[in-house]
């Protein structure tokens, strides 16, 4: 599985041009679902993100987590983060998973969050969306469980 976290502000998700989801301070989590990917890697990751200490403290370091800050999360899945673009200059997407796969993933993955977090949004999988955000920093991660 693949990650992209933002540390924002505030964010907003609208699907299909009409339905928004929002959340103030905390991650936005673009998924990846890999075809290879299982539940116990989408464990591993959550909680690694879970944990991050990315938020600043009272003396300004990187020492809180999303609980410290009582910060929220609005993941959406990505299948894109799995571009290949090894050949050529159209990105080939072999190596995400099936759509049924990766929901099924997806859907696990924001059921973890939602038993660590009061406030868990979600794009819609499958769906037309667009993301609005206050990136803060900008402070933006890439995980990939293959490298945890």
């Amino acid at each position: 599985m693949r990650a992209v976290i933002q540390r924002v502000l505030s964010a907003t998700v609208t699907i299909n041009g009409s339905e928004e989801r929002s959340i103030s301070q905390g991650y936005v989590i673009l998924l990846g679902v890999g075809h290879d990917d299982t539940c116990s890697q989408a464990e591993k990751l959550w909680q690694k993100i879970f944990n991050l200490r990315i938020f600043a403290d009272s003396d300004g370091k990187t020492n809180l987590n999303l609980s410290a800050v009582s910060g929220g999360v609005l993941i959406v899945s990505q299948f894109t983060l799995y571009a290949n673009c090894r050949k050529g200059n159209r990105p080939s997407f072999i190596e995400s998973a099936s759509p049924e796969h990766g929901n099924d993933l997806y859907e696990y993955f924001v059921e973890l969050a939602r038993t660590s977090l009061e406030q868990v949004e979600t794009g819609e999988f499958g769906a037309d969306m667009q993301i609005e955000l206050i990136n803060d920093g900008p402070f933006t991660i890439i995980l990939d469980t293959d490298n945890l």
